[in-house]
Order: C-alpha cells, then structure tokens, then sequence
C-alpha cells in the first residue's frame, strides 16, 4: 500500500477534483464562462479549471479590479462546483500575452528574455528584479481577495501559477544581466542535492556531461546548460510568487508542464525551463512551496503516456493532470492514470469542445464524456482505495480482445464488446474502458463502457494455475451472488442502489454501461 498525498480539499474532507479546463478566454466574464460550467456539468464533474488574468485584475499599477472573479464564484456555486484558479501573469505557454499594457508597454523597467541573436524576445525574463515584484504583488493581491471573499465558502480549492512557464524563441536569456548569472558558479545547494540523490534523471544528465563537481553552467551541464539554467531562474521566481501568496493564503498551488518528445529542442517546441523530465529535479528541489507539478497530457500512445505518468507520479510529487485531450485516446487512458499511477485529478481541456453548435453533445466527444461520468461516478471510492492495489484499470489496448485482473480470491476475466444481447454500435464499436474496483473480498465496484467482466473464485494453493485468456475456462457456474444493482453514490459517499439485477441480466458476466451509473456486484462463500 502506498500513502496518497491529496493537496486538495473542500469541507474540511478530502476531495478528488474532476472535470475539465476552459478555453483560454472563457474567464474574461461570467457570460463567456458559462458554457464551461454547462460542460462540466454535462460531465459530472464537480471542478471547472478557470483563468484569472493578470492584465484584466489590474489594468492600472496599483489598482485592482477583481469583478470578474466575482461572477466566476457566483456561477461556480450556483452549479454547485468548485474552482481551481489558473494565473496568467508573467509566462502563458511561453510568453507575456497576458500581461498588463503598462508592464508590456515599458522594457526598459520590465526586462525581456534576450535571444542569443541579441533580439528582445515576447517573454519577460526571470532575471529582472522588477518583474517579479510586479507579479508578486498582484499574485498576492489576488490571494488576499479570495481569503476574504471566499475561505468561508471555500469554492476555490488551489491555484495555479503561471501556465505552462518557460522562454518561446531561445533556451535561455542572453540580455547582459542573465549572462551575468549564467557565467556565475552553479549554485553549490543544486551541486550538494545532486550528489546526495546519487540517480536520477538529472544526476545522469550530469554524470554525462562530465559530472564536475563545480563550475558554471556551461562546465556542469554541457549542452544542456541553457535550458537547466532558465529551469532553475524560473523556478526560483516561482517559488517566491508561491511563498509569498501562501504566506496571505495557504491555498494549494501547483505549476504545470508543457511536454516534450525526445528529438524537440528546448525554446523551439516547447518552452525552455519548464518543468519537463531532464529539469523536474531542479523544480522539486528549488520551488519547495510548490505542492505539486503537473503535467498536461496529450500524447495519444499508451506507451508514452504510461511513461509520462510515471515520471511525474513520484514520491515527493502526487500526480495530477490538469489538461489531458477532449477525445481520442484520453478517454481509456485516463484509467490507468487514476488506477495505475494514483492521479489525484483529472481534467480535460477545452471543456465547452464537447457542444455542437446547436448545444448537443458533439458525436466525437461521446466516448470522453462517458468516461469522466464514468470517473466522477466513483470519486468516493477513488479516495478510499488509491494506494491499495484493489483499483484496477480496464482498457482495451489494439486488437485486444480480453484483459485478465488480478483480485483478491477471484480470476477476473475482461471480455471486450457491448453487453450481451446487444447488438455492436452502429457506425462502430468503442474500445471498452474503465475500472474495478474489489472493496472487499467478495464486493466490487464496476464503471465504464463495453466490458463484460467475469468472476471466478480460485481454486486452493496448489490446484489449476490462473487460465490463459481463453473463455472455456469461465462457462461454468464460477460464483454464488448475493445481488447485483445498479446505483450511484450519495453526498455521504453512501451507495444508493436504482435498480437490482438478476436472471438472465447476470448470467452471462457482469456488464457496464456509462448511463447504468455505477455497478455493485455481492458476492459470498
């Protein structure tokens, strides 16, 4: 069993956050937000992630405007939902889009990100003094608003800061006051914690580049020195935004991640000195008031996402996901992120995407709404049991007809397709996807979509091994049931049963449909 951190709470209890992220302009008004809390409604999500601006809650320097976030409260308790907060300030995908005129329109107070070329880049820079106190104060402005206007309610459960940091268009500052620092020694705190971790990404990184165990940038880390070097500024600068907007409130905050793939060069594809693989060492260990990094998945190949989930599942780091794609491969993969690798959360991007223009569910995004209801369904369970090994992951890899899960004093057999006795979809078949769940010996929890799953006990030590994934082993009587229903979980986290099968609708294994809610399965000795 391993300890699940949750950062996020509501009610004094913990909470496991679901649903989607708005567009990047749906938090310019409460009318332009409120699709985004119709689809995550549509969802069954229970948290809408929101952008707050900086360039629009504090037009002029020094005075604050924070309507806006007025109407995103009031919406996000009229539908009963929680918000976590995302701070476009400095950095937004790479650059100061987002930013107030007054910062944007003075480069002579508000440095720029220098390229190597010697051409100012639209990236404020990490290295400037004046920048940071700037965001600073309005970071911490904005936290002291939400402490008196909101920690009674508690509708705001974190905030993130920044969104995706980094420099677009160079892998580090070259103005003269970063040239400075990157000539410097690396500091001696980063040179200890390395050699102290002993492994690691970063100390291999390291060790390849010569392993020195002093000198700058360049002589430590060779090729990739600009982009470790801009990874450390950034989340130092980070840090001091965390430190002091938690030292006005003590919400939960996190940075997130814009991925790379192995042949991308850092400032051309995606930011340079955010927290991806080769620098996530360097953001655990300089952005300490961070509670988590979190990376945003759209990688749509089983292997690399499980690779991704495994590098930022770490132990000094719970693993949330708060953008992941509207549709395709997200809808079964964010299974085994939940199942296999303890995601604390999970969210999709775009959330008003689902709607067609005339307000119904697009076709195309069916198969990913069904799954986060399907998530959302079962959050009670999520919290009790993340960690215990009896979540499991069903998801239906290519050309993969069954799935064997291991469970405690039974064989499970996953058989892919629609229930029984009914006929395949038309305009073809989904993958079928979702979770079991073994509460207790003979309890299960079942969600998802076109999976049959069937049980046998096992037999005593030393009887018949566990079968291949041949069926002939399963078409005979394998339990005795005590009930089979169809529910759904109460505020209380309470199972609430809405219908009860039996006959020929269990006969044949136990299948999920997405609209069934959640099904409980009772068995006995």
């Amino acid at each position: 069993m391993s300890e699940i951190r949750r950062i996020f709470s509501a009610n004094g209890q913990p909470f496991f956050p679901v649903g989607g992220q708005a567009h990047n302009q749906s938090g310019q008004s409460a009318q332009q937000s409120e699709k985004a809390f119709q689809a995550v409604a549509e969802l069954h999500g229970n948290t809408l992630l929101i952008p707050v601006y900086w360039q629009q809650v504090e037009p002029e320097e020094g005075r604050f405007d924070f309507s806006v976030l007025d109407g995103l409260l009031a919406n996000a308790r009229r539908y009963r939902m929680h918000l976590v907060l995302l701070w476009f300030a400095t950095w937004k995908n790479g650059n100061m889009d987002y930013a107030p005129n007054w910062v944007k329109s003075d480069p002579a107070r508000f440095k720029r990100v220098v390229s190597a070329a010697g051409l100012p880049l639209w990236v404020l820079s990490s290295h400037c003094p004046a920048n940071l106190e700037a965001d600073r104060k309005a970071f911490t402005a904005l936290c002291a608003y939400l402490k008196a206007v909101d920690a009674q309610d508690g509708t705001v459960i974190g905030l993130q800061i920044e969104n995706e940091p980094g420099i677009m268009g160079s892998d580090r500052d070259y103005s003269p006051q970063a040239q400075a620092d990157f000539d410097r020694p690396v500091p001696a705190e980063l040179l200890h914690r390395l050699q102290t971790a002993g492994s690691g990404r970063l100390y291999d990184l390291w060790q390849a580049a010569g392993g020195q165990p002093a000198g700058t940038w360049a002589e430590v880390f060779g090729s990739l020195a600009g982009e470790l070097f801009t990874a450390w500024s950034i989340a130092v600068y980070i840090d001091r935004l965390a430190e002091a907007g938690k030292a006005v409130y003590p919400l939960p905050m996190y940075v997130n991640v814009w991925l790379h793939q192995n042949w991308e060069l850092a400032g051309e594809s995606y930011p340079s000195g955010g927290a991806v693989r080769n620098a996530l060492d360097i953001y655990k260990w300089f952005a300490p008031h961070l509670d988590l990094i979190a990376p945003d998945i759209y990688i749509p190949d089983s292997r690399t996402y499980e690779s991704i989930c495994a590098t930022y599942a770490r132990e000094d780091n719970p693993f949330y996901v708060p953008e992941s794609g509207s549709w395709g491969s997200n809808a079964w993969l964010m299974f085994r992120a939940v199942a296999d690798f303890n995601a604390i959360g999970y969210h999709c991007f775009g959330v008003e995407s689902i709607f067609a223009p005339d307000g119904s569910i697009r076709p195309e995004a069916h198969i990913v709404v069904d799954s986060f209801r399907c998530l959302a369904a079962v959050s009670a369970l999520l919290l009790k049991y993340q960690g215990t090994g009896k979540i499991h992951a069903v998801v239906q890899e290519e050309n993969l007809g069954a799935q064997m899960i291991p469970l405690e004093g039974y064989l499970g057999r996953v058989q892919f397709g629609p229930r029984p006795w009914r006929a395949q979809d038309e305009g073809g078949e989904p993958r079928g996807r979702g979770l079991v769940i073994q509460a207790g010996l003979h309890e299960f929890y079942l969600v998802g979509d076109h999976f049959t799953l069937t049980l046998r006990r096992k037999l005593p030590s030393g009887g018949v091994a566990e079968p291949a994934l041949s069926s002939t082993y399963f078409h005979q009587p394998m339990h005795h049931t005590l009930s089979v229903d169809e529910g759904h979980f109460d505020a209380q986290g309470e199972f609430v049963v809405d219908h009860r099968r039996n006959g020929d609708e269990i006969s044949r294994g136990f299948w999920v449909e997405p609209a069934l809610g959640v099904l409980r399965v009772l068995l006995c000795d």
